[in-house]
Protein backbone atom coordinates (compact mmCIF):
# COMPACT_ATOMS: atom_id res chain seq x y z
CA UNK A 1 0.00 0.00 0.00
CA UNK A 2 1.09 3.57 -0.62
CA UNK A 3 1.98 6.67 1.35
CA UNK A 4 0.74 10.12 0.33
CA UNK A 5 4.23 10.83 -1.00
CA UNK A 6 4.23 7.61 -3.07
CA UNK A 7 0.99 8.65 -4.75
CA UNK A 8 2.21 12.12 -5.73
CA UNK A 9 5.64 10.87 -6.81
CA UNK A 10 4.23 8.10 -9.00
CA UNK A 11 1.70 10.48 -10.59
CA UNK A 12 4.61 12.76 -11.64
CA UNK A 13 7.29 10.21 -12.55
CA UNK A 14 8.13 10.60 -16.23
CA UNK A 15 10.90 8.02 -16.52
CA UNK A 16 13.77 6.40 -14.66
CA UNK A 17 17.34 7.22 -15.69
CA UNK A 18 20.06 4.66 -16.28
CA UNK A 19 21.50 5.54 -12.88
CA UNK A 20 18.23 4.85 -11.11
CA UNK A 21 17.14 8.44 -10.53
CA UNK A 22 13.69 9.65 -11.57
CA UNK A 23 12.62 12.43 -13.89
CA UNK A 24 9.74 14.16 -12.14
CA UNK A 25 7.22 16.48 -13.81
CA UNK A 26 7.06 19.92 -12.19
CA UNK A 27 3.67 21.66 -12.10
CA UNK A 28 4.67 25.05 -10.67
CA UNK A 29 7.88 27.09 -10.42
CA UNK A 30 8.03 30.15 -8.18
CA UNK A 31 10.90 32.66 -8.37
CA UNK A 32 11.89 35.61 -6.21
CA UNK A 33 14.15 38.57 -6.87
CA UNK A 34 17.26 37.19 -5.15
CA UNK A 35 17.60 34.34 -7.67
CA UNK A 36 14.95 34.87 -10.35
CA UNK A 37 16.93 37.22 -12.55
CA UNK A 38 19.95 34.89 -12.62
CA UNK A 39 17.91 31.84 -13.66
CA UNK A 40 15.97 33.74 -16.32
CA UNK A 41 19.04 35.53 -17.67
CA UNK A 42 20.96 32.26 -18.05
CA UNK A 43 18.01 30.64 -19.76
CA UNK A 44 17.61 33.53 -22.19
CA UNK A 45 21.37 33.77 -22.85
CA UNK A 46 21.35 30.12 -23.93
CA UNK A 47 18.46 30.79 -26.31
CA UNK A 48 16.07 28.64 -24.30
CA UNK A 49 12.42 29.39 -23.65
CA UNK A 50 9.93 28.41 -20.98
CA UNK A 51 8.05 25.18 -21.53
CA UNK A 52 4.88 26.83 -20.20
CA UNK A 53 5.01 30.45 -18.92
CA UNK A 54 1.60 30.00 -17.27
CA UNK A 55 3.17 27.57 -14.77
CA UNK A 56 5.88 30.02 -13.66
CA UNK A 57 5.39 32.82 -11.12
CA UNK A 58 7.66 35.39 -9.54
CA UNK A 59 7.48 37.77 -6.60
CA UNK A 60 9.45 40.60 -5.04
CA UNK A 61 9.81 39.63 -1.38
CA UNK A 62 13.29 38.83 -0.11
CA UNK A 63 15.02 42.20 -0.12
CA UNK A 64 12.19 44.71 -0.59
CA UNK A 65 11.97 47.66 1.77
CA UNK A 66 9.11 47.02 4.21
CA UNK A 67 8.83 50.54 5.64
CA UNK A 68 5.54 52.34 4.93
CA UNK A 69 5.78 54.37 1.73
CA UNK A 70 8.59 52.11 0.55
CA UNK A 71 8.14 52.96 -3.11
CA UNK A 72 10.08 50.76 -5.49
CA UNK A 73 13.20 50.02 -3.54
CA UNK A 74 15.32 48.02 -1.17
CA UNK A 75 17.61 48.95 1.71
CA UNK A 76 20.14 46.32 0.61
CA UNK A 77 23.27 47.92 -0.84
CA UNK A 78 23.29 47.10 -4.56
CA UNK A 79 19.93 45.38 -4.24
CA UNK A 80 18.18 47.58 -6.80
CA UNK A 81 19.71 45.49 -9.55
CA UNK A 82 18.05 42.32 -8.28
CA UNK A 83 14.67 44.03 -8.47
CA UNK A 84 15.01 45.78 -11.82
CA UNK A 85 16.63 42.79 -13.54
CA UNK A 86 14.04 40.33 -12.24
CA UNK A 87 11.24 42.65 -13.33
CA UNK A 88 12.66 43.01 -16.84
CA UNK A 89 13.38 39.28 -17.21
CA UNK A 90 9.85 38.34 -16.10
CA UNK A 91 8.30 40.74 -18.58
CA UNK A 92 10.44 39.35 -21.41
CA UNK A 93 9.51 35.76 -20.52
CA UNK A 94 5.81 36.45 -20.01
CA UNK A 95 5.86 35.31 -16.38
CA UNK A 96 3.22 36.39 -13.87
CA UNK A 97 4.99 38.79 -11.49
CA UNK A 98 3.70 39.93 -8.11
CA UNK A 99 5.68 43.15 -8.10
CA UNK A 100 6.30 45.47 -5.16
CA UNK A 101 3.20 47.54 -5.88
CA UNK A 102 0.96 44.55 -6.70
CA UNK A 103 -1.97 44.20 -4.27
CA UNK A 104 -1.18 40.48 -3.89
CA UNK A 105 2.54 41.01 -3.18
CA UNK A 106 3.99 39.14 -0.25
CA UNK A 107 6.32 36.33 0.76
CA UNK A 108 6.22 33.56 -1.84
CA UNK A 109 5.05 30.83 0.56
CA UNK A 110 2.28 33.08 1.88
CA UNK A 111 0.91 34.34 -1.43
CA UNK A 112 1.04 31.01 -3.27
CA UNK A 113 -1.79 29.57 -1.10
CA UNK A 114 -3.58 32.92 -1.09
CA UNK A 115 -3.70 32.83 -4.87
CA UNK A 116 -4.49 29.11 -5.16
CA UNK A 117 -1.22 28.47 -6.99
CA UNK A 118 -0.33 25.52 -4.79
CA UNK A 119 -2.89 22.74 -5.07
CA UNK A 120 -3.27 19.26 -3.52
CA UNK A 121 -1.20 16.67 -5.33
CA UNK A 122 0.86 19.12 -7.36
CA UNK A 123 4.63 19.49 -7.50
CA UNK A 124 5.96 22.97 -6.78
CA UNK A 125 9.54 24.20 -6.55
CA UNK A 126 11.19 27.51 -5.71
CA UNK A 127 14.76 28.65 -5.01
CA UNK A 128 14.03 28.92 -1.29
CA UNK A 129 14.44 26.23 1.35
CA UNK A 130 11.10 27.05 2.99
CA UNK A 131 9.11 26.04 -0.07
CA UNK A 132 8.21 23.01 2.06
CA UNK A 133 5.66 25.31 3.76
CA UNK A 134 3.27 24.51 0.94
CA UNK A 135 3.30 20.81 1.71
CA UNK A 136 0.53 21.73 4.15
CA UNK A 137 -1.82 21.50 1.15
CA UNK A 138 -0.89 17.94 0.27
CA UNK A 139 1.53 19.16 -2.39
CA UNK A 140 5.07 17.95 -2.98
CA UNK A 141 6.87 21.28 -2.61
CA UNK A 142 10.59 21.74 -2.02
CA UNK A 143 13.45 24.20 -2.36
CA UNK A 144 15.90 24.11 -5.26
CA UNK A 145 18.86 26.09 -6.64
CA UNK A 146 18.66 28.65 -9.43
CA UNK A 147 20.17 26.24 -12.00
CA UNK A 148 17.50 23.67 -11.11
CA UNK A 149 14.87 26.39 -11.46
CA UNK A 150 16.18 27.06 -14.98
CA UNK A 151 15.94 23.36 -15.84
CA UNK A 152 12.41 23.09 -14.44
CA UNK A 153 11.25 26.14 -16.39
CA UNK A 154 12.70 24.93 -19.69
CA UNK A 155 11.90 21.21 -19.51
CA UNK A 156 9.04 21.03 -17.02
CA UNK A 157 10.97 18.33 -15.14
CA UNK A 158 13.70 17.76 -12.56
CA UNK A 159 15.98 14.78 -11.99
CA UNK A 160 15.68 13.44 -8.44
CA UNK A 161 16.85 10.55 -6.33
CA UNK A 162 13.81 9.13 -4.57
CA UNK A 163 13.88 10.14 -0.88
CA UNK A 164 12.86 7.99 2.02
CA UNK A 165 9.59 8.47 3.88
CA UNK A 166 9.02 9.35 7.52
CA UNK A 167 5.81 9.84 9.47
CA UNK A 168 5.74 12.14 12.48
CA UNK A 169 2.55 11.56 14.46
CA UNK A 170 1.41 14.04 17.10
CA UNK A 171 -1.05 12.21 19.33
CA UNK A 172 -3.58 13.85 21.63
CA UNK A 173 -4.36 17.56 21.84
CA UNK A 174 -2.25 20.65 22.34
CA UNK A 175 -2.67 22.52 25.61
CA UNK A 176 -4.02 26.06 25.59
CA UNK A 177 -1.37 28.54 24.45
CA UNK A 178 0.71 25.93 22.58
CA UNK A 179 1.06 26.32 18.81
CA UNK A 180 2.29 24.66 15.64
CA UNK A 181 5.59 26.52 16.05
CA UNK A 182 6.03 24.84 19.42
CA UNK A 183 5.25 21.46 17.85
CA UNK A 184 7.99 21.98 15.26
CA UNK A 185 10.58 23.13 17.80
CA UNK A 186 9.71 20.26 20.14
CA UNK A 187 10.26 17.76 17.32
CA UNK A 188 13.60 19.25 16.29
CA UNK A 189 14.83 19.61 19.88
CA UNK A 190 14.02 15.97 20.60
CA UNK A 191 15.31 14.39 17.38
CA UNK A 192 17.95 16.83 16.14
CA UNK A 193 18.29 19.27 13.26
CA UNK A 194 19.39 16.34 11.09
CA UNK A 195 16.60 14.01 12.14
CA UNK A 196 14.74 14.17 8.84
CA UNK A 197 17.67 14.11 6.45
CA UNK A 198 17.01 12.16 3.26
CA UNK A 199 13.27 11.91 3.93
CA UNK A 200 9.94 13.41 3.03
CA UNK A 201 8.14 13.85 6.35
CA UNK A 202 4.38 13.38 6.59
CA UNK A 203 2.87 15.04 9.65
CA UNK A 204 -0.10 13.12 11.01
CA UNK A 205 -2.16 12.52 14.11
CA UNK A 206 -5.00 14.10 16.03
CA UNK A 207 -3.10 17.30 16.89
CA UNK A 208 -2.13 17.89 13.27
CA UNK A 209 -5.68 17.38 12.00
CA UNK A 210 -6.89 19.86 14.62
CA UNK A 211 -4.60 22.61 13.30
CA UNK A 212 -6.04 25.22 10.97
CA UNK A 213 -4.34 25.60 7.59
CA UNK A 214 -2.09 28.39 8.79
CA UNK A 215 -0.85 26.24 11.65
CA UNK A 216 -0.22 23.38 9.23
CA UNK A 217 1.82 25.74 7.06
CA UNK A 218 3.94 26.70 10.08
CA UNK A 219 4.59 23.04 10.89
CA UNK A 220 5.56 22.16 7.31
CA UNK A 221 7.68 25.34 7.05
CA UNK A 222 10.01 23.97 9.73
CA UNK A 223 10.54 20.63 7.97
CA UNK A 224 13.65 22.08 6.36
CA UNK A 225 15.00 22.90 9.86
CA UNK A 226 14.61 19.15 10.48
CA UNK A 227 16.75 18.60 7.32
CA UNK A 228 13.86 16.90 5.53
CA UNK A 229 13.43 17.30 1.77
CA UNK A 230 9.94 18.58 2.56
CA UNK A 231 6.94 18.17 4.85
CA UNK A 232 3.48 16.94 3.86
CA UNK A 233 0.01 16.90 5.38
CA UNK A 234 -2.86 15.06 3.72
CA UNK A 235 -5.49 17.49 2.39
CA UNK A 236 -8.98 17.55 3.87
CA UNK A 237 -12.05 19.78 4.00
CA UNK A 238 -10.04 22.54 5.68
CA UNK A 239 -7.64 22.49 2.74
CA UNK A 240 -10.37 22.62 0.14
CA UNK A 241 -12.24 25.38 1.99
CA UNK A 242 -9.18 27.64 2.08
CA UNK A 243 -8.45 27.18 -1.63
CA UNK A 244 -12.05 27.57 -2.83
CA UNK A 245 -12.50 30.62 -5.02
CA UNK A 246 -8.81 31.55 -5.14
CA UNK A 247 -7.70 33.15 -8.44
CA UNK A 248 -5.60 30.20 -9.69
CA UNK A 249 -7.62 27.35 -8.13
CA UNK A 250 -9.69 25.29 -10.55
CA UNK A 251 -13.37 26.01 -10.95
CA UNK A 252 -14.14 22.29 -10.57
CA UNK A 253 -13.25 21.91 -6.93
CA UNK A 254 -12.14 18.96 -4.76
CA UNK A 255 -11.82 16.66 -7.73
CA UNK A 256 -11.68 12.90 -6.96
CA UNK A 257 -7.87 12.85 -7.26
CA UNK A 258 -7.60 15.30 -4.37
CA UNK A 259 -9.85 13.16 -2.22
CA UNK A 260 -7.54 10.17 -2.78
CA UNK A 261 -4.51 12.02 -1.41
CA UNK A 262 -3.93 10.26 1.88
CA UNK A 263 -1.61 7.53 3.00
CA UNK A 264 -3.29 4.12 2.92
CA UNK A 265 -4.10 2.69 6.33
CA UNK A 266 -1.40 0.01 6.06
CA UNK A 267 1.21 2.14 4.24
CA UNK A 268 4.78 1.52 5.40
CA UNK A 269 7.19 4.36 6.19
CA UNK A 270 10.96 4.16 6.40
CA UNK A 271 10.87 5.98 9.73
CA UNK A 272 8.28 6.67 12.42
CA UNK A 273 8.26 9.23 15.25
CA UNK A 274 5.43 9.66 17.74
CA UNK A 275 5.09 12.72 19.99
CA UNK A 276 2.54 13.39 22.74
CA UNK A 277 1.12 16.78 21.81
CA UNK A 278 -0.29 17.30 25.30
CA UNK A 279 3.26 17.22 26.72
CA UNK A 280 4.46 20.14 24.57
CA UNK A 281 4.90 23.55 26.21
CA UNK A 282 5.64 26.89 24.53
CA UNK A 283 9.16 26.53 23.17
CA UNK A 284 12.03 28.95 22.63
CA UNK A 285 15.49 28.45 21.17
CA UNK A 286 18.51 29.05 23.37
CA UNK A 287 21.46 28.54 20.99
CA UNK A 288 22.47 28.73 17.33
CA UNK A 289 20.43 25.90 15.78
CA UNK A 290 16.71 25.18 15.87
CA UNK A 291 17.57 21.98 17.73
CA UNK A 292 18.83 24.19 20.58
CA UNK A 293 15.32 24.72 21.95
CA UNK A 294 13.66 24.18 25.32
CA UNK A 295 10.32 24.78 26.97
CA UNK A 296 10.03 28.40 28.04
CA UNK A 297 9.74 27.09 31.60
CA UNK A 298 12.98 25.11 31.27
CA UNK A 299 16.71 25.64 31.65
CA UNK A 300 19.49 25.92 29.10
CA UNK A 301 21.00 22.43 28.59
CA UNK A 302 24.62 21.61 27.94
CA UNK A 303 25.33 22.14 24.25
CA UNK A 304 28.23 22.98 21.95
CA UNK A 305 30.65 25.44 23.53
CA UNK A 306 30.45 27.72 20.51
CA UNK A 307 26.67 27.97 20.82
CA UNK A 308 26.92 28.98 24.49
CA UNK A 309 29.67 31.47 23.69
CA UNK A 310 27.76 33.12 20.86
CA UNK A 311 24.37 33.28 22.56
CA UNK A 312 25.85 34.29 25.92
CA UNK A 313 23.94 31.80 28.08
CA UNK A 314 25.41 29.25 30.47
CA UNK A 315 24.14 25.69 30.93
CA UNK A 316 21.62 25.51 33.75
CA UNK A 317 20.41 29.08 33.37
CA UNK A 318 16.62 29.52 33.27
CA UNK A 319 15.61 30.61 29.77
CA UNK A 320 12.66 32.67 31.02
CA UNK A 321 13.82 36.02 32.30
CA UNK A 322 16.66 36.33 29.77
CA UNK A 323 16.63 40.06 28.86
CA UNK A 324 15.88 40.96 25.22
CA UNK A 325 16.61 44.10 23.20
CA UNK A 326 14.35 43.65 20.18
CA UNK A 327 11.34 41.71 18.89
CA UNK A 328 10.23 40.58 15.44
CA UNK A 329 6.86 39.17 14.36
CA UNK A 330 6.54 38.03 10.74
CA UNK A 331 8.15 35.73 8.13
CA UNK A 332 6.87 32.84 6.03
CA UNK A 333 6.71 30.85 9.27
CA UNK A 334 4.50 33.13 11.34
CA UNK A 335 3.40 36.15 9.32
CA UNK A 336 -0.20 35.17 8.57
CA UNK A 337 -3.40 36.71 9.90
CA UNK A 338 -3.95 34.12 12.64
CA UNK A 339 -0.39 34.72 13.88
CA UNK A 340 -1.03 38.45 14.09
CA UNK A 341 -4.36 37.97 15.82
CA UNK A 342 -2.84 35.82 18.55
CA UNK A 343 0.05 38.20 19.16
CA UNK A 344 -2.27 41.21 19.20
CA UNK A 345 -4.53 39.52 21.76
CA UNK A 346 -1.60 39.45 24.19
CA UNK A 347 -0.45 43.01 23.39
CA UNK A 348 -3.85 44.69 23.51
CA UNK A 349 -3.96 47.40 26.17
CA UNK A 350 -0.30 46.88 27.06
CA UNK A 351 3.04 48.48 26.17
CA UNK A 352 6.40 46.87 25.41
CA UNK A 353 9.15 47.22 28.00
CA UNK A 354 11.39 50.32 27.80
CA UNK A 355 14.51 48.19 27.26
CA UNK A 356 13.11 46.82 23.95
CA UNK A 357 14.77 49.17 21.48
CA UNK A 358 13.23 47.87 18.25
CA UNK A 359 10.02 45.93 17.65
CA UNK A 360 8.59 45.12 14.22
CA UNK A 361 5.49 43.46 12.83
CA UNK A 362 5.89 42.55 9.15
CA UNK A 363 2.80 40.91 7.61
CA UNK A 364 3.48 37.97 5.31
CA UNK A 365 1.53 39.55 2.45
CA UNK A 366 -0.29 42.72 1.56
CA UNK A 367 -3.53 40.74 1.78
CA UNK A 368 -2.65 39.84 5.38
CA UNK A 369 -1.82 43.49 6.05
CA UNK A 370 -5.18 44.67 4.72
CA UNK A 371 -7.05 42.01 6.70
CA UNK A 372 -5.21 42.99 9.89
CA UNK A 373 -5.96 46.66 9.35
CA UNK A 374 -9.64 45.89 8.74
CA UNK A 375 -9.69 44.29 12.21
CA UNK A 376 -7.73 47.12 13.83
CA UNK A 377 -4.74 44.93 14.65
CA UNK A 378 -2.32 47.53 13.29
CA UNK A 379 -3.55 49.99 15.92
CA UNK A 380 -3.04 47.41 18.66
CA UNK A 381 0.55 46.78 17.57
CA UNK A 382 1.36 50.47 17.22
CA UNK A 383 -0.18 51.33 20.59
CA UNK A 384 1.97 48.60 22.14
CA UNK A 385 5.15 50.07 20.62
CA UNK A 386 5.65 47.89 17.53
CA UNK A 387 6.34 49.31 14.07
CA UNK A 388 3.68 48.29 11.54
CA UNK A 389 5.32 47.41 8.23
CA UNK A 390 4.57 46.51 4.61
CA UNK A 391 4.96 42.85 3.61
CA UNK A 392 8.23 41.09 2.83
CA UNK A 393 10.88 38.85 4.32
CA UNK A 394 12.42 41.82 6.15
CA UNK A 395 14.74 40.96 9.03
CA UNK A 396 14.02 37.25 8.97
CA UNK A 397 17.51 37.27 7.51
CA UNK A 398 20.17 39.95 7.23
CA UNK A 399 20.58 41.30 3.73
CA UNK A 400 22.26 44.55 4.73
CA UNK A 401 20.78 48.01 4.81
CA UNK A 402 18.57 47.51 7.84
CA UNK A 403 19.35 45.76 11.07
CA UNK A 404 18.79 45.45 14.78
CA UNK A 405 20.85 47.36 17.33
CA UNK A 406 24.44 46.14 17.50
CA UNK A 407 24.79 42.77 19.27
CA UNK A 408 21.09 42.84 20.22
CA UNK A 409 19.32 39.84 21.70
CA UNK A 410 16.17 39.35 19.57
CA UNK A 411 13.05 37.30 20.21
CA UNK A 412 11.74 36.36 16.76
CA UNK A 413 8.88 34.42 15.18
CA UNK A 414 11.17 33.41 12.30
CA UNK A 415 12.63 29.97 11.57
CA UNK A 416 16.40 30.21 12.00
CA UNK A 417 18.69 31.27 14.81
CA UNK A 418 22.06 30.68 13.15
CA UNK A 419 25.00 32.94 13.97
CA UNK A 420 24.48 36.24 12.17
CA UNK A 421 21.13 35.18 10.67
CA UNK A 422 19.53 38.49 11.64
CA UNK A 423 22.72 40.52 11.46
CA UNK A 424 26.37 40.43 12.56
CA UNK A 425 26.57 39.51 16.23
CA UNK A 426 22.78 39.40 16.64
CA UNK A 427 21.62 36.70 19.07
CA UNK A 428 18.29 35.29 17.93
CA UNK A 429 15.76 33.31 19.97
CA UNK A 430 13.01 31.78 17.81
CA UNK A 431 9.55 31.23 19.24
CA UNK A 432 5.85 31.58 18.47
CA UNK A 433 4.30 35.03 17.85
CA UNK A 434 2.61 34.78 21.27
CA UNK A 435 5.94 34.21 22.99
CA UNK A 436 7.48 37.09 21.05
CA UNK A 437 4.65 39.40 22.13
CA UNK A 438 4.82 38.31 25.77
CA UNK A 439 8.60 38.69 25.84
CA UNK A 440 8.42 42.18 24.32
CA UNK A 441 6.04 43.20 27.11
CA UNK A 442 8.26 41.71 29.80
CA UNK A 443 11.54 42.92 28.29
CA UNK A 444 12.76 39.34 28.74
CA UNK A 445 11.89 35.89 27.43
CA UNK A 446 8.49 35.13 28.92
CA UNK A 447 5.81 32.43 28.98
CA UNK A 448 2.85 33.70 26.93
CA UNK A 449 0.45 31.70 29.10
CA UNK A 450 1.18 34.10 31.96
CA UNK A 451 -0.40 36.93 30.00
CA UNK A 452 -3.34 34.77 28.98
CA UNK A 453 -3.98 34.02 32.63
CA UNK A 454 -3.88 37.73 33.45
CA UNK A 455 -6.48 38.38 30.78
CA UNK A 456 -8.85 35.79 32.19
CA UNK A 457 -8.35 36.85 35.82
Amino acid sequence: MKTLFDKIWEAHAVTTTAGGASLIAIDRVFLHERTGAAALARMQAMGRSLADPARVFAVMDHIVDTRPGRGDGTLMHGGEGFITETRAACHRAGITLFDIDHPAQGIVHVISPEQGIVLPGCTLVAPDSHTCTQGAFGALAWGIGSSEAEHAMVTGTLRLERPGTMRVTFTGQLAEGVTAKDMALALIAAHGAGGGVGHVVEFAGEAVRALDMEGRMTLCNMATEFSAMTGLIAPDEKTFALLAGRPYAPALFAEPYWLSLASDADARFDGEITIDAAAIAPMVSWGTSPEHAVAVTGAVPHGPDRAHEYIGLEPGARIAGTPIDAAFIGSCTNGRISDLRRAAAILKGRRIAPRVRKALVVPGSMAVRRAAEAEGLDKVFEAAGFEWRMSGCSLCFYAGGEGFPEEARVISSTNRNFEGRQGPGIRTHIASPETVAASALAGAIADPRTFRQEESA
